[in-house]
């Protein structure tokens, strides 16, 4: 008989054959990121229904690890199904017999269970077989529904002019990532009371992008449990990837439930395991139209949401808005200059951030420090003014997701100003702040709570201007106080927080 640990070593010797046989670069183009065995077990532990004929579908198969474990789970329970088939996707050739490989021991365990097994590998693309068996669209199928789907879908960008993305749309699906869009097809295929289990990366959780898959998947399926790592690295070490992962595991055709299970872990050997339930409006706040996804791994974020909620107060109350900056440094490269010189203007990058505050020009660094006024730079371009500017990207280094610097125009002589595209900038209705808001704005989104609070519901480095149109900020009245009590430098972490505690909570 089989055990556990043999399946494991034999899917893990699968995983390391590949990985050694192929360059990390050409996984990373492909979106493939193999799956660690623990890592499938936990998988496969969280189907929680009894199934009398289980039907599983695994859309990028891989090497067939996760079918592989969720087989050997369900072979092993008290009340185990009586059939079990099995239907992989995979295009990549090479991973064939490994796929082969993976369903005979399948098979071996179903016959020491004395279950009737059926299995295929389909070398074919997910997405267009899916979509040609989709009547009408969205709504119904013609071909096989499946009481479970198990996904470890690839990570990689849809582009824009791509047939997958022409098929994708002609199906009613609006996607930009081929992650969204395996799990937005795989919850389509599940019966009515059919279960899903899926790693992908955290970022669905917010932002634009994937309001929709948002909406869909959360009127498709209740969403009963989500594990978080703790750690970046951990899930996919071997491939490098920084992506924060999450698991999701849902039920097709139920109701949102009254609470979220919410576990976590800090590494793929699942040490340390916490659980929690969080009540599930919560996680999806109650009128949120974007339908952000928060989770809540620990007291700490608890904690951090409460206090959170004390700010009520909106940007568009505060009479403010956060825009993107407008100059796309590549596409005006022919109107950038290393140096200030006649007839042009600053034009700020994050490189010019100096403790909370914007130094220009730099005389050493690597960018641009201006850009030439024309015609054609002429609406990049704002009023001198004070702004308060953000990252939209934080390094893997940064001990930060949110960053922010004051662009005090007592600093720096010019009429108008370049804000770069990396960075977002907050205005009231195109022009500058007043200066006490200003520097109180900043000192707010400096503060250990924003930035934590930040995280619960962004699952990547990305700081875009939508997030943070969606926070909540502290009055007028308290972002002056704030202010006032800046001068010329930004406080220190520790003088931050303890401001922010002592006026605003």
């Amino acid at each position: 008989m089989r055990t556990d640990r043999d399946i494991l070593l034999n899917l893990e010797s699968s995983r390391r054959v590949v990985n050694t046989t192929t360059s990390r670069k050409t996984r990373a183009e492909i979106g493939q990121f193999i799956t660690p065995a623990p890592i499938a077990f936990f998988m496969a532990a969280l189907f929680e229904r009894p199934c009398e004929n289980a039907r599983i579908l695994d859309a990028g198969a891989g090497t067939g690890a996760l079918f592989t474990a969720l087989v050997s789970d369900l072979c092993s329970r008290s009340a185990p199904p009586r059939t079990i088939e099995v239907v992989a996707y995979e295009n990549d050739k090479e991973l064939l017999s490994h796929l082969e490989k993976a369903l005979d021991m399948c098979r071996k365990m179903c016959a020491e269970a004395h279950i009737n097994f059926e299995g295929i590998v389909h070398n074919k693309d997910f997405i267009s077989a899916t979509v040609e068996e989709l009547d009408d669209g969205l709504f119904g199928h013609r071909g096989i529904r499946y009481t479970h789907a198990i996904l470890n879908p690839p990570y990689k960008k849809i582009n824009s002019g791509s047939l997958t993305r022409r098929i994708l749309s002609a199906a009613g699906i609006e996607t930009s990532n081929f992650y969204a869009a395996f799990v937005w097809l795989a919850v389509r295929l599940l019966e009515p009371g059919g279960e899903i289990v899926a790693i992908t990366p955290r970022s669905f959780c917010n932002g634009p992008y994937f309001k929709r898959f948002r909406k869909l998947l959360l009127s498709r399926i209740s969403l009963k449990h989500v594990h978080i790592f703790e750690s970046r690295k951990e899930a996919f070490a071997d491939d490098s990837v920084l992506q924060e992962n999450v698991i999701l595991y849902g039920v097709c055709g139920e109701a949102s439930p009254d609470f979220l299970k919410i576990s976590v872990s800090k590494g793929k050997d699942f040490s340390n395991l916490s659980i929690r339930e969080i009540s599930f409006k919560r996680v999806v706040l109650p009128g949120d139209n974007d339908i952000f996804i928060h989770l809540i791994g620990d007291d700490e974020g608890k904690q951090v949401m409460d206090r959170m909620s004390l700010f009520d107060t909106t940007l568009e109350e505060l009479g403010l808005q956060v825009s993107t900056g407008r100059v796309v440094d590549f596409r005006a490269s022919e109107y950038l200059r290393k140096d200030p010189e006649k007839g042009t203007v600053p034009l700020i990058y994050s490189c010019h951030f100096d403790n909370g505050f914007v130094r220009w020009p730099l005389s050493n660094g690597k960018k641009r420090n201006a850009i030439v006024i024309s015609n054609q730079t002429r609406d990049l371009l704002l009023r001198q003014g004070c702004y308060v500017l953000t990252k939209r990207f934080s390094s893997k280094e940064e001990r930060r997701r949110v960053v922010a610097a004051i662009y005090d125009p007592k600093r720096i002589e010019t009429s108008r100003i370049g804000f770069e595209n990396h960075l977002n900038y907050f205005h009231s209705n195109g022009k500058g702040l007043s200066v006490d808001i200003a520097k109180g704005l900043a000192v707010f989104l400096n503060s250990t709570l924003f930035d934590r609070y930040f995280r619960l519901f962004s699952g990547h480095t990305q700081v875009n201007a939508s997030d943070l149109r969606k926070m909540r900020y502290p009055s007028r009245s308290h972002l002056i106080r704030l202010g006032r009590l800046i001068e010329d430098f930004m406080p220190d972490q520790e003088f931050i927080d303890t401001i922010i505690e002592k006026e605003c909570l």
